[in-house]
């Protein structure tokens, strides 16, 4: 089934300028910025500036540079904020949802990237 993208979702509009954003890293395919609920210090949503609705329409339709720039942004932001956890920093999570069963609110791929405090575990155990 083909990927119907909302132009009207809220991070279309932040990238078409409609809304601001707190800017953390800008590259030629990727935004960055800051979350306006912060679930820890460091909570940044990587949005790709295509039109993609979850992460994998964006890893089977997206152009190679856009998928590698992506990436690296990624791990700039990481460098940036200093939790690389091989470089000193105490690590970081990166969580994307897609579709209903993960609560996907905007439906535009992104990724959290949340760091700064212990996180506890992701998931519990089923039962």
């Amino acid at each position: 089934m083909p990927y119907t993208y909302d132009t009207q979702n809220i991070f279309a509009k932040i990238l078409r300028g409609e809304i601001p954003n707190s800017t953390v890293m800008e590259t030629e395919h990727t935004l960055a910025f800051n979350d306006i609920t912060p679930q820890a210090p460091h909570h940044v949503l990587v949005i790709p500036k295509g039109a993609y609705v979850c992460y994998d329409h964006f890893a089977l339709e997206a152009s190679e540079a856009e998928i590698v720039d992506f990436t690296r942004t990624i791990g700039k932001l990481c460098a940036q904020l200093g939790v690389q956890p091989g470089e000193g920093g105490n690590g970081f999570r990166l969580i994307t949802n897609a579709g209903e069963d993960a609560i996907q609110e905007v439906p535009h791929m992104h990724i959290h990237l949340v760091a700064g405090r212990g996180l506890g575990r992701i998931l519990q155990p089923a039962g």
